[in-house]
């Protein structure tokens, strides 16, 4: 019934690495949790490999991390050859399978949340411009995949590169803007050709009239930072906003910095209640005298998940992968056979004064969206 942690406590990411062991340790400080084997990783794959072995070699029924997702990947290896599951903490989704459970913030997790709530609100049509990196394409995977869950047709997916020559093109045609202003245009050049002033009245109305919706009500974005500020400029000239198309976007949004100084106002994310933290906020802070840092939460929820199924007698996949899930850090979430994790998300819309909750993180595994 022993657990191990393996984290980089030497290296570039060492003080990280200090931060995980922590916050595992303050988990299993509950009388009664199972005893921690710390490994150190050096933050490498094989160093990661190496520890995955002796944690093995120790008796270890349960690792906790490693961080990355190159280590991730070494200690699979190792670990599902001895039958012993894994709780990563890498974002990496492409790093989860039956027995290795990735406990980032991944896109689907987002996504799927979003389309749920933008189909609560009677969005059917959903579109996304998307980065061409490894970030956008699992966005794009992520909003495919919710919406053949949920029995919706394909999304419009187009990738956007870099400089705004390219964005405007790309933007301009995934709005299909020539075809929606093209008629108004023909019936303005028209008027203006009979020469009179019926004409010329005629072809200043034309100019004034709204030109139809683009072929969505639904727009994932990715990006962030001036790439992110291009296309929010050009979507207005192109005549998609929030009157009639529901900007959905990433976690990341919910830094500030991230917007770039895009205007996004009345623009969707999905990501925790920061609130839902605060009580393992104190008890870190109580316990080590510094506040919490990032991906800490993720080693505290993966040792209280380890201190919950120990007390039903063993780590099988089976008994990790409960129906019920577990009251995490950040809130609710559950882990599937398959490998993925479910979580309970809020969702944000931006605001100028900030971005504020519009619909609550679901408190039961049973709740739509996860």
């Amino acid at each position: 019934m022993r657990v191990a942690i393996l984290a980089p406590l030497s290296g570039a990411n060492s003080e990280r690495g200090q931060a995980l062991v922590r916050a595992a340790q303050l988990a299993l400080s509950v009388p009664g949790s199972p005893p921690l084997d710390v490994l150190d990783t050096q933050g490498t794959p094989e160093g990661a490999a190496t520890a995955a072995q002796s944690a093995i070699a120790a008796g270890a029924g349960l690792i906790l991390g490693p961080l990355t997702n190159t280590e991730t990947a070494a200690v699979a290896g190792p670990a599902s050859a001895a039958g012993v599951a894994v709780l990563a903490f890498t974002t990496d989704a492409t790093q989860s399978r039956p027995g290795v459970w990735v406990l980032g913030l991944t896109p689907a997790q987002q996504v799927r949340r979003l389309v749920t709530a933008a189909q609560a609100q009677g969005k059917s049509r959903f579109a996304a411009l998307l980065p061409p990196n490894d970030y956008g394409s699992a966005m794009g995977q992520a909003l495919t995949q919710a919406l053949i869950s949920s029995g919706a047709g394909s999304p419009d997916i187009h990738t956007v590169d870099s400089g705004m020559q390219a964005a405007n093109a790309t933007v301009r045609d995934l709005s299909a803007y020539s075809a929606r202003r093209g008629p108004i245009e023909a019936q303005r050049r028209a008027a203006i050709a009979r020469h009179d002033a019926e004409g010329r009245k005629e072809a200043a109305d034309l100019s004034r009239r709204a030109i139809p919706p683009p072929p969505f009500d639904a727009l994932l974005l990715a990006d962030t930072g001036e790439r992110l500020n291009v296309i929010a400029s050009l979507l207005p000239y192109y005549d998609v906003d929030s009157s009639n198309v529901r900007i959905l976007g990433p976690a990341l949004w919910a830094n500030p910095a991230a917007l770039g100084g895009a205007d996004l106002s009345g623009a969707w994310y999905a990501a925790p209640d920061p609130a839902a933290r605060s009580s393992f906020d104190q008890q870190y802070t109580s316990k080590y005298g510094t506040p919490a840092p990032g991906l800490a939460d993720l080693a505290y929820d993966a040792a209280s998940i380890a201190r919950v199924v120990a007390q039903g007698g063993g780590f099988s996949q089976a008994s990790l992968a409960r129906p019920e899930g577990y009251a995490g850090v950040n809130g609710v979430l559950a882990l599937q056979p398959d490998g993925t994790v479910r979580r309970g998300l809020a969702v944000f819309q931006i605001q100028r004064g900030g971005a504020q909750i519009i619909d609550s993180a679901p408190d039961t595994m049973a709740a739509p969206g996860i």
